[in-house]
């Protein structure tokens, strides 16, 4: 988070404005837009498990067609 200079707030508002996409039944990213970034979209890759594991987040995050 540090490296991508993403704030703990930020984590927070992505995960509550959620624009998800489903990988499978456990993984899915949850991407938002920061309008003052050059580097949208902002990105958490998750797994659900007894709660919300966020993996990584990632920036100039774009999103791919689902099959």
């Amino acid at each position: 988070m540090a490296e991508r200079k993403v704030t703990i707030q930020m984590v927070a508002e992505l995960i509550e404005t959620v624009d998800m996409i489903r990988k499978n039944e456990r993984n899915l990213w949850i991407s938002k837009a920061f309008p003052d970034r050059d580097d949208n979209l902002i990105c958490a890759a998750v797994a659900l498990e007894t709660a919300l594991l966020i993996k990584t987040i990632m920036h100039n995050w774009q999103q791919m067609e689902t099959p």
